[in-house]
Formats: structure tokens, sequence, C-alpha cells
């Protein structure tokens, strides 16, 4: 059972930038591929950014492409996700998620295991 914890989220005004960060309690945390997802009041969860498990191949959302970047630290058992030029729009509930898969997932069905959220806030 893995357990991720995310933090980073907070109040923003437009054009700023945050960053979260998901630390997973599994050691053998390389053997998971990542992604992030959002949800937003009244609306369906929706995956945002993805990452395999080397790194080396990604996914973004076309709402973020260019403004997100997903990484991560496997010494750390940690993903990030950098988010730039934040538009209101971004306003959601932020989740992290791991994939047993051995391909890096993308749609929610195929994550694992999930974290509680933190809210990201854009507004002035």
């Amino acid at each position: 059972q893995v357990q991720l914890v995310e933090s980073g989220g907070g109040l923003v005004q437009p054009g700023g930038s945050l960053r979260l960060s998901c630390a997973a309690s599994e050691r053998t945390f390389s053997r998971y591929s990542m992604g992030w997802f959002r949800q937003a009041p009244g609306k369906e969860r929706e995956s945002v950014a993805a990452l395999s498990r080397s790194g080396l191949t990604t996914y973004y959302a076309d709402s973020v492409k260019g403004r997100f970047i997903i990484s991560r630290e496997n010494a750390k058992n940690t993903v990030y996700l950098q988010m730039n030029s934040l538009k209101p729009e971004d306003t959601a509930v932020y989740y992290c998620a791991a994939s047993t898969r051995s391909y890096m997932a993308v749609a929610d069905p195929e994550y694992d295991y999930w974290g509680q959220g933190t809210q990201v806030t854009v507004s002035s």
C-alpha cells in the first residue's frame, strides 16, 4: 500500500507560480508511474500531467501545456508539479496518484493509489 501526501497548495494571484510536491511512503517509488489530477467545484476530476517511471516520458493536458512541468526525484520518493502562469481556471483541488502499470498511465482508472489532495486557488 502506497501512501501519498501532497503539499504546496495555496492562494496565488493570476500569473503567479506554485510548486506542488507529493511524497510517497513506498521505497520502491521508482516502480510507479505518477500523475497529477485536479478537480474543480462541480466538475469531474481531470488528468493534468503524467510521468513515466524513468522520468523520461511525460504527458500534459492541453490546458496546462507550456505552463506546468512534472518531475520526480526517485531518491526522495517525491514527484513535483511546477505550475507557472497560473490562471483562475486552474483553481481546483490537486491530487497526485501512483500507477503500477508497466506503461505511463494517464487516465483516472489506471491509477491505483491517491493522495488526499491540496487546494490551489488562483485569484486576485
